[in-house]
Order: C-alpha cells, then sequence, then structure tokens
C-alpha cells in the first residue's frame, strides 16, 4: 500500500479578519472555530477533498459547508503538502486513514461575508478570531507544528497584510 494513501487527502484555511487592513495591525487576526463533537479542540476551518476537486473547489465547498460562506479572497497557498498523524483515539473513528495529508491556504474573509456555523451538518459550536500566539494556546498538540510550519510559511504574506505577531 502506498503511503499516501494511508493520509486522507485534505484542505485547510488560515482565514483573516474580514475588517483586517494592514494600515491598523490587529492582535485579532485569525479565525479559529470550536469542534461541535469534541468540545475544546479548536481548529481552522478544513475537509476533505473530494474526488475530481481540485484543492481550490475543495477549500470553498468546506467553507460554504462549515462557516456557510464562499466569500473569501485566497491570498496565498502553501507551495507543498503538510501531513500530520492522527492521535491514536481520532484513528480509530477515521479509518482507514492514519492521518492527514493537507493542502493549507491564506485567505481573508471579504467584508460582507457572513460566517453561519448552523449548515447543514454542523462542525463546529463557536468561533473566535485570535491572536498568533493565541492559535497555539487552543489547538491540540497534534496540530500544532503543523500550524506554526505553514504559518511560518506564510510569514512574507502575512506581514505584508500587518500580522505583525508571526
Amino acid at each position: 500500500m502506498d503511503t499516501h494513501s494511508l493520509y486522507r487527502p485534505n484542505v485547510a484555511a488560515i482565514l483573516l479578519h474580514p475588517d483586517y487592513r494592514p494600515e491598523q495591525p490587529s492582535t485579532r487576526l485569525f479565525f479559529l472555530a470550536e469542534r461541535i463533537d469534541m468540545p475544546e479542540i479548536w481548529q481552522f476551518p478544513q475537509g476533505g477533498i473530494d474526488e475530481g476537486e481540485s484543492p481550490e473547489q475543495a477549500l470553498l465547498r468546506e467553507l460554504e459547508e462549515e462557516i456557510g460562506t464562499r466569500e473569501v479572497e485566497i491570498l496565498a497557498e502553501y507551495p507543498e503538502w503538510v501531513s500530520y498523524d492522527f492521535p491514536e483515539s481520532v484513528v480509530t473513528k477515521m479509518r482507514p486513514y492514519i492521518g492527514q495529508r493537507q493542502r493549507y491556504f491564506l485567505a481573508r474573509l471579504l467584508p460582507h461575508a457572513t460566517i453561519t456555523l448552523t449548515t447543514h451538518t454542523p462542525e463546529f459550536s463557536r468561533y473566535e478570531f485570535v491572536g498568533y500566539h493565541e492559535i497555539f494556546a487552543r489547538v491540540k498538540h497534534f496540530k500544532r507544528d503543523v500550524y506554526r510550519q505553514v504559518l511560518s510559511g506564510f510569514r512574507d504574506k502575512l506581514e505584508q497584510k500587518g500580522a505583525r505577531e508571526c
């Protein structure tokens, strides 16, 4: 069996606040949501890539399914796939996969975007816009290294957007 087939193809969005402007740096820049099925588990929006879908198409579909909007401006795509392993408690739920192979996008919610968590199949119970360091206080251990890697990879774009905390 090919190693890649053990990792679920997935996309993830690092969403910036819709009102954010480079000339007005904000400490509450990043969208994080708490999972409805696992209270106190916070993450960026993410989801699987369906057969025949491009990563960008999957991203827009997943955003609509999870937070009720496709109204985003994609600022950058991380140049490579990033993988992580599920903890044992998650592996049993996600079989046959042992982890995820993700494509990350940096995007800004458009000012007229409306977020709703009461979607067809709700995945999140609440959301907040948080500062850079707050991401790592809330995100579970098995995703922290990936989040650090990807945020570091987007550093130039984030600095252009005024996210000076990175």
